[in-house]
């Protein structure tokens, strides 16, 4: 039967007072002894009436700075290394002050210099091992309970016997809810094999668990290494697949380290932790300093990369953070979840629109804000081939309108975020943020001295709505089979946390003009991805789940690209991003062309919009249904779904 009541489980005054209680009979006991062996317990009368007297006013001093340094209200058996440097200082100064009453008083008054040594080294020591002796009744009682409970809670190995995975243990340990109890250690490092870690051992490396998990009736495997190359996470991942244990892991050290989660937290093995993407590393005080104390807007808030700017951008403590989307779903559950985290003091979502000129005006003048995350797009390249009219109003003007207000409303920074698909462009998509990003630079060099605008562009986002992953995820749930467009088609690939660090770190860097590029690594085969997806999935390609090839969609390009034919490279002072200087069109000339593409949003066939579209953007080459009809055919709206491929959502 588990210990249901013990002395840890009293209320915080009556754990003072139990500490007093034990602090001053342990402190009375110490100097009563300092001052036998300091007379070779042969004390006159006078030493002992000395030694009365100094206990009456010593004792209280020496409580009343343990109180000063926290160690009176402390949670009982817990003590570390801070506590006892705490109790340290608190004993020296009580010690200084006996010193200086000898001083000035002498002997009568105050103890002998000898007893002020003696009784300073004992009151340490037994202070010390007041706690300790706390500290290890309340492991020992947490043992009998674990053993306990062990009973119906599951066996797991945990690979990887660094600070993560002890971190792991020890709260897996101490915490039976979790219903797993750790029984092994395994680790690449040889010379942690052999030994215990909070008395678990070390068996040796993953591979020992071909021979060893049925012998220990393992029933699970955390893998607790954050640090570990992809390649190696993925030779882990095979391993255990082989040996048919289900794994999970903790999270990614960049969620660790920005305090998003804890290391007991654990998640499934995701297929971006086999994508071999190396940790970022943040200026962080560049980031502060744009941030901190200041109103920081973003657009497209309830989106994945919005959302997780949102998540980022909190945590280095604006003095307010605007949530701007039109979808009210999405805003709520981000508003939420930072409220959740204990930013809802500093946060206010706003239902808008950014082609709504009159409530974004109202935004900018009501609450000024001094930086603009531009996150907000339409962002689906085969649903955006069949409407572009929605694309550029949103994408382009949308982007320009919002622009044109951050420069007339004295914003410090604008952001914009942009895509790989911006460069020499096959889909409306690409088309419409390309023609963004020619907007921005347009306006900064015709206003320099005012807002400095710029773009951050990057590719795919694991993850994010609309892409491969969740795609493929619901397709392997359904039994298959993953579609995938082409065998040879690749990708650019980054995390959701990683794209918006990196986001981040240009905001802070940016002068103004620029367009920066993102370290995408190396591109990947889509088949590949859906390969590992399957195989995550505890299932084999070809066997259990089919892939079928479906062909290239509207708009779509076989390989990515990551420059435009006229743009100048630059490095920057953060190894994973570029900047890119390119010769900025006129203001006027883009301004004229928008214009021309407004009035034709909505009086235009999409093959003409595209064709307006490609006059603005040489490098643009369209997708041209052959069933579209001639530019000024009008076709009913009713009639406009029969005009789209039924393929548009695979």
């Amino acid at each position: 039967m588990a210990v249901k009541m013990n002395l840890f489980d009293y209320s915080p005054p009556v754990r003072v007072w139990i500490l007093v209680l034990l602090y001053a009979v342990e402190l009375s006991a110490s100097l009563w002894m300092a001052y036998e062996l300091r007379f070779d317990f042969m004390l006159e009368a006078a030493s002992q009436h000395e030694r009365l007297f100094v206990l009456l006013w010593l004792i209280p001093i020496q409580l009343i700075l343990l109180g000063l340094f926290h160690q009176l209200t402390p949670l009982l058996g817990y003590f570390s290394t801070p506590d006892l440097a705490r109790v340290f200082h608190a004993l020296t100064i009580s010690a200084a002050i006996a010193v200086a009453v000898w001083i000035i008083w002498g002997t009568g008054y105050a103890p002998p210099r000898g007893v002020i040594v003696v009784d300073f080294v004992f009151g340490l020591t037994g202070i010390t091992g007041v706690r300790l002796a706390m500290r290890t009744m309340r492991e020992s009682i947490g043992s009998i309970n674990k053993l306990a409970s062990t009973q119906g809670r599951r066996r797991v190995c945990i690979i990887g016997a660094g600070d993560s995975g002890a971190v792991l243990a020890h709260e897996l340990t101490l915490k039976p809810g979790y219903g797993l109890d750790p029984v092994a250690f395994f680790d690449d490092e040889a010379r942690k094999w052999n030994s215990r870690v909070h008395d678990i051992p070390n068996l040796g490396p993953p591979e020992k668990l071909m021979d060893t998990a049925a012998k220990l009736h393992i029933q699970e495997a955390i893998i607790a290494m954050p640090t570990a190359p992809a390649k190696r996470i993925g030779e882990i991942v095979r391993l255990l697949q082989r040996v048919g244990l289900p794994c999970k892991t903790v999270p990614s050290l960049d969620q660790l380290a920005l305090g998003q989660v804890r290391v007991s937290q654990l998640r499934n093995v995701e297929v971006q932790d086999l994508l071999g993407r190396e940790r970022v590393d943040l200026e962080i005080e560049n980031i502060r300093q744009i941030i901190n104390n200041r109103v920081i807007l973003v657009t497209g808030a309830g989106g994945s990369i919005g959302s997780e700017l949102c998540r980022q951008i909190a945590t280095y403590h604006p003095k307010q953070l605007l949530l701007v989307d039109q979808s009210e779903p999405n805003l709520f559950q981000i508003e939420q979840e930072l409220i959740g985290l204990d930013h809802g003091q500093r946060i206010t979502a706003l239902i808008a629109d950014i082609t709504d000129r009159a409530r974004i005006e109202e935004i900018l003048s009501t609450l000024r804000p001094a930086v603009i995350f531009h996150a907000a797009a339409h962002k689906h390249v085969p649903l955006m081939e069949y409407q572009p009219g929605e694309a550029i109003k949103n994408n382009s003007l949308g982007t320009a309108q919002l622009a044109d207000l951050a420069l007339e409303f004295k914003v410090d920074r604008f952001i914009q975020v942009s895509t790989d698909k911006a460069i020499n462009p096959t889909s409306v998509m690409g088309a419409t943020k390309r023609l963004a990003e020619m907007y921005i630079q347009s306006l900064y060099a015709a206003e320099p001295a005012r807002t400095k605008f710029m773009t951050v562009r990057f590719g795919n986002v694991l993850g994010s709505s609309g892409s491969v992953i969740p795609r493929f995820t619901k397709q392997i749930a359904a039994g298959g089979p993953v579609k995938v467009t082409h065998p040879e088609m690749t990708r650019y690939f980054m995390t959701i946390p990683e794209a918006s660090m990196l986001v981040l770190q240009s905001a802070a860097q940016g002068t103004g003009g620029e367009i920066f590029v993102l370290d995408m690594g190396k591109p990947v085969k889509i088949v590949d991805l859906a390969r590992q997806m399957i195989e995550l999935s505890g299932l084999k390609p070809y066997d259990d789940i089919q892939i079928e090839f479906t062909g290239i969609r509207p708009g779509e390009k076989l390989f990515e690209e990551l420059t435009h034919t006229g743009e100048n490279f630059a490095p920057t002072n953060h190894p994973k991003i570029c900047r890119y200087l390119s010769q900025p069109v006129d203001l006027g000339d883009i301004r004229g062309t928008l214009e021309t593409l407004r009035a034709k949003l909505h009086h235009a066939q999409p093959t003409e919009i595209k064709q307006l579209l490609q006059q603005a953007l040489p490098d643009y080459t369209p997708y041209m249904d052959p069933g579209e009809p001639e530019p000024h055919t009008i076709i009913p709206l009713r009639d406009f779904a029969r005009q789209s491929p039924a393929s548009l959502g695979s």
